[in-house]
């Protein structure tokens, strides 16, 4: 069985590569770029063929840099019994991971929209709605005729990356604004929930 290239050797070394290559990708990120393998080995002052070494194409690259956030929940530990605030504890949590990692989070967006992406693409995993789902989890014993899968599918289409891009780049609002906004939209969703069914 091969071992991987960053597993064997001067692994410490390697580990340094790897990490400067990334710092790279995501300074060329943060201003405007979507790099190539060529561009990040450059900006990191590495040869092409070590880079390659580490990330073979550009998608492996970019799925380097996103956010690796396999957290069950955002919620607090206590968490609140009240859907409302468990909802508006997750969707800050949510806004503020989309405003930390915005340029790795454009990034996947763009390339999970190429063609031969994958369906679903490996850059967009769809951890949000599990979020969401276990904030409205106390919904089950009080409005058990509310589907929460799909109020959790609602409240992340409607808050998203997708979103958050269309408010700043073609509403033109400031991002603190557009953040506050996807907040308030979650709270409308679950609240048009709660009102219309028994």
């Amino acid at each position: 069985m091969a071992v991987p290239y960053e597993e064997t050797g001067r692994t410490n070394q390697k580990s340094r590569t790897r990490t400067a290559l990334i710092a790279a990708t995501r300074n060329l990120l943060a201003q405007g770029e979507i790099p190539t393998v060529e561009d990040a080995a450059r900006a990191a002052d590495i040869s092409r063929t070590t880079a390659y070494r580490y990330f073979p194409n550009q998608r492996a690259l970019l799925a380097a840099v996103r956010p690796e956030i396999d957290q069950a929940t955002l919620l607090p530990d206590p968490a609140p019994a009240d859907p409302r605030e468990r909802l508006d504890l997750v969707m800050r949590e949510c806004v503020r991971i989309t405003l930390d990692w915005e340029p790795e989070l454009r990034a996947s967006l763009r390339l999970s929209l190429e063609p031969g992406a994958g369906n679903p693409s490996p850059l967009r995993r769809g951890r949000a709605i599990g979020w969401i789902e276990h904030a409205l989890e106390p919904l089950r014993n009080t409005h058990p005729a509310i589907d929460i899968h799909r109020l959790a599918i609602a409240i992340r289409a409607a808050t998203g990356i997708e979103s958050f891009i269309w408010l700043v780049d073609i509403a033109a609002l400031p991002r603190p604004e557009a953040a506050e906004i996807l907040c308030g939209t979650a709270r409308a969703l679950l609240n048009e929930a709660l009102a219309t069914r028994p």
